[in-house]
């Protein structure tokens, strides 16, 4: 069976690489390998490894950014996708997209599920909802994973980010009025793994049903309560505080939604697999970061 896998040097690329290759055999490209902003080179590419599976983990994510250039951000998190769904119709490949929680405005006081209203606050958000409805249109077998507050211990990441500061600084100043759940980019990674498991034997059985759901670690938290779980027990770092701030107290370009929580019942129901606590995932990954 031929995978093939884009945005491979992301977070969540990165991980895919090992986890989906006891499925088949793994073509991965980066964007160097593979730009999704050219049609024809994509179709080409296509053509050639002829795939069975189709896992885009590639996407635009500089969400402040993405306010300056919204263009681009439509290009990769709306048109590649609605491309790739396109050609996997035509040779009948199952397509695994990653979607995020900015499709929600994040004003409900409770965890969102998948049928609820959208409503994105920013052009990243617009981008990625854009990017799920144009698969739909494609008619392809899919699966739509949105995700919330990705991190790992490689790349560019809040993780990284607290680490980072805390060495730098004495005091971290950290938004505690957003909610969320971090998820570690390896879980996404592994439940992927075990959901396309499932879903290439439903189309093999014939009653595979594309769908959309929610893929998040259990629990929440709000970005200061996360900052403070990464830097319990580490040693050595300069800071001695990390006081929690309003959203209002740190502008930034884009929007972002205070209610990030994603209900994960329907993931569990369809794949039978419960999501671990974002605690728990979070010692695992810092066990890989020295100290």
């Amino acid at each position: 069976m031929n995978i093939l896998l884009t945005g491979r040097n992301g977070q969540v690329g990165w991980e895919l690489q090992r986890t989906l290759l006891p499925l088949g055999r793994i073509h991965a490209f980066g964007r160097r390998e593979l730009d999704l902003a050219d049609a024809a080179a994509v179709r080409r590419k296509l053509e050639a490894i002829r795939p069975d599976v189709i896992v885009n983990a590639a996407a635009y994510t500089a969400v402040d950014k993405a306010e300056s250039e919204p263009e681009m951000a439509h290009a990769i998190n709306a048109t590649a996708p609605a491309l790739l769904a396109q050609e996997a119709a035509k040779c009948r490949a199952l397509l695994i997209h990653y979607s995020t929680d900015y499709v929600y405005d994040g004003a409900k006081t409770s965890p969102y599920v998948e049928n609820d209203p959208t409503r994105p606050l920013g052009a990243y958000g617009r981008s990625k909802l854009a990017g799920e409805a144009g698969i739909r249109a494609a008619g392809c077998d899919h699966l739509i994973f949105r995700t919330s507050w990705v991190y790992a211990s490689r790349g560019a990441n809040f993780l990284r980010t607290v680490l980072r500061l805390a060495a730098e600084r004495e005091e971290l100043r950290i938004v505690a009025d957003q909610v969320g759940a971090p998820t570690w980019a390896r879980l996404i990674a592994e439940a992927t793994a075990h959901a396309l498991k499932q879903a290439l034997q439903e189309r093999r059985s014939g009653n595979f049903e594309s769908g959309l759901f929610h893929l998040t670690a259990a629990g929440e938290t709000s970005w200061h309560g996360f900052a403070g779980a990464i830097l319990a027990g580490r040693s050595g770092l300069r800071v001695k505080a990390v006081t929690p701030i309003a959203t209002a107290e740190y502008p930034l370009p884009a929007p972002r939604p205070a209610n990030s929580r994603l209900n994960t019942d329907a993931f569990r129901a369809r794949f039978g697999l419960a999501l671990p606590g974002w605690q728990d995932c979070l010692q695992l990954c810092l066990e890989e970061i020295p100290q």
